[in-house]
């Protein structure tokens, strides 16, 4: 039997897509807005942490603890959401989020110690692990199939706003008195918490989760306003039925819950005895998140001042008006990202991202290398490659490998493995940030800033060749249709073999040529 082509859409895809429901949208906008406090966050810091350091005394390496300890508290909350998700539901999660948010946002705004200020990032760092999963779970689950790649990717987009507006505010408030402008600047985090809890009484529970507590006539409703027509959702509702184990023939308004799947037994499913599947769910899930943070983003976004200063610009203004471009590139091309999710895919966008991220960080790399060894010497020509090849490197990051981590993690897993599976991807996406924030200066001091850049190309050009090897498309399918897909086949095996196939079919097609090419010679 011949093996499917990775290259061919699936027989299971419709080509008829349903239109974008507005009423999906907008949940989706409001279930992502908790990003923007984690993208704020990382944004304003990078100013905000030099007036905290004035004013409560700090010393370097608690500074330094202050800006990058966000990332390690946010493990906490990562790793409790998938359980937390399940069982008291995706949207009462969200508020819970958006809850510890507001909290740790009065808590840092008002510390008047070291002390007071840790306990504060560590609420909000809980929170940042809860946002960071639950908004791409629930946006997974409430959206159509051929819009779920532009709705989950509004993460990402929140995430790039919310930094744009920190390095913003530490412009706007850098000129108030000391001991209040950085408290306003970590304050006005409470803004986004304070619209989304009023907000989200106007949003519904997913109802792959209804489904999963027996809840068949909630889940009906649900779909019905999320779907274009109520011949959509009625087949929206019979798939997930089906993947929940619930019979086609139960239509009752409630029913016997679907056998729960025992958290140990999730876990044991996920790690210890994972179908062929299900590790190749992983591996290629896990490996966005890996290759995303691995790559040095975060060096870029929260050391560009640094950067730009090794880069050539020698006065702060420059730096900062440099890192407030740098916001603004990176929110625009996020943008132009989410919209090309859904009609060029996932695939093409992933290698499309990071084979230039690899090329531009090299050239950076080299830049920097001739700075070092011509510290006196600065060439307009090579100042202007630097600072071309940053903004070019973010660009690159924000069409693919920055939306596309939340989006495939939210959306590859099986409905009973889909919250702890997309937790251990948040897991890994924060433990990688927290090590290269707060690696990227002990190994600039040990190998160069340029030595540092060729490392983290390097590690882009293999996720080059992981994601070419591994990544199969999933655009436009359903949920349901994508647990097929991973468990049809190993992508990597049969690109090989389809390569050998088509190789061995275009030797045959020359064979069965040459005799009627002879006859027809004179």
């Amino acid at each position: 039997m011949e093996s499917p082509s990775p290259s061919r859409v699936p027989p299971f895809v419709t080509s008829n897509k349903p239109k974008m429901n507005r009423f999906a949208i907008g949940c989706s906008l409001l279930a992502s807005m908790n990003a923007i406090v984690m993208g704020y966050d990382i944004g304003v810091m990078s100013g905000a942490s030099i007036f905290i350091k004035a004013d409560l005394n700090l010393t370097e390496n608690q500074s330094g603890i202050v800006a990058g300890i966000l990332n390690i508290y946010s493990l906490v909350g990562a790793a409790a959401a998938g359980k937390i998700s399940d069982w008291m539901g995706r949207r009462y999660t969200i508020v819970f989020a958006a809850t510890i948010f507001f909290a740790g946002s009065l808590l840092m705004a008002f510390a008047n110690s070291y002390e007071f200020l840790m306990f504060g990032r560590f609420v909000s760092g809980v929170a940042v692990g809860y946002a960071m999963m639950i908004g791409p779970v629930y946006t997974a689950e409430i959206a159509p199939a051929s819009c779920r790649g532009l709705l989950t990717s509004f993460t990402e987009v929140f995430v790039n706003i919310g930094i744009l507006l920190g390095y913003i505010s530490n412009l706007a408030l850098s000129t108030l008195p000391i001991n209040l402008n950085w408290r306003l600047m970590l304050g006005l985090g409470t803004i986004p918490s304070i619209i989304l809890g009023l907000g989200v009484l106007a949003m519904p529970e997913s109802p792959r989760w209804l489904m999963m507590q027996g809840c068949l006539g909630k889940a009906k409703r649900v779909l019905w306003k999320i779907s274009e027509s109520h011949e959509e959702a009625e087949l929206r509702f019979s798939e997930i039925k089906g993947a929940a184990g619930i019979s086609p023939d139960i239509n009752d308004e409630f029913c016997e819950p679907p056998e729960r799947t025992n958290p140990k037994d999730v876990w044991t499913q996920l790690l210890v005895q994972p179908t062929r599947a299900v590790r190749h769910m992983l591996v290629v899930a896990l490996g966005i998140h890996f290759f995303q943070q691995a790559s040095g983003i975060d060096a870029i976004v929260l050391f560009g001042p640094r950067i730009f200063k090794k880069a050539g610009m020698e006065t702060t203004r420059q730096q900062l008006l440099a890192q407030v471009a740098l916001g603004v590139i990176k929110t625009l091309f996020i943008f132009v990202a989410t919209f090309f999710l859904d009609g060029i895919g996932r695939r093409p966008l992933v290698l499309s991202s990071i084979g230039p991220m690899a090329l531009t960080l090299f050239f950076l790399a080299i830049g920097l290398k001739v700075v070092d060894h011509n510290p006196d010497h600065r060439v307009i020509a090579c100042v202007a490659l630097k600072i071309f090849c940053i903004f070019a490197y973010v660009a690159a990051f924000s069409i693919g490998m920055g939306p596309i981590g939340y989006v495939y993690c939210s959306e590859v897993f099986p409905m009973a493995l889909r919250a702890q599976g997309c937790s251990i991807g948040v897991v890994l996406n924060r433990v990688m940030s927290g090590l290269i924030s707060m690696t990227f200066l002990p190994l600039s001091s040990a190998v160069s800033t340029g030595g540092s850049f060729f490392i983290y190309s390097a590690i882009a050009a293999i996720g080059f060749v992981y994601f070419y090897l591994f990544l199969p498309e999933t655009k436009g399918m359903t949920l349901e249709e994508i647990d097929q897909l991973f468990g049809s086949y190993i992508f990597w095996r049969l690109t090989l073999i389809e390569l050998r196939r088509n190789d061995s079919n275009e030797t045959r097609n020359q064979d069965e040529r040459r005799p009627c090419d002879n006859m027809a010679s004179p």
